[in-house]
């Protein structure tokens, strides 16, 4: 297991999707999953607010920054503003993992950790 590992979660409130947005989050989504230290992503949406998150797992920073400062990711972020109505980005990282295996998770086969 890493010795740290780092979260990236995109909220966001969504307006219309069009196929110049559907071309772009699916290009970031196979670029993300593409890039070394990747291990592995989950959508939710809240229907009582219809806010949507979108959370990637890194082994590191630096895995994550590749994602960050690629020209596809630079370019969804300049034209946000057509397709989103706010959103927000938080990094964070991870200083535990456990569960009991019932449901799969990205890090479900990170070796367990408890508080």
């Amino acid at each position: 297991m890493p010795d740290t590992i780092y979260t990236s979660t995109f909220t966001f409130a969504k307006r219309e999707f069009d196929d110049e947005f559907h071309g772009l989050d699916n290009a970031i989504a196979q670029l993300a999953r593409s890039i070394p230290g990747y291990m592995g992503e989950e959508a939710w949406e809240n229907s009582a607010t219809g806010l949507i998150s979108n959370v990637y797992y890194w082994e590191s920073m630096e895995a994550l920054r590749v994602l960050i400062e690629h020209p596809i990711h630079q370019e969804a972020k300049r034209k946000q503003a057509r397709w989103l109505n706010g959103f927000q980005v938080v990094i964070a990282q991870v200083t535990h993992t456990y569960g009991d295996g019932g449901i799969p998770h990205p890090l479900g086969k990170v070796r367990p950790s408890r508080p």
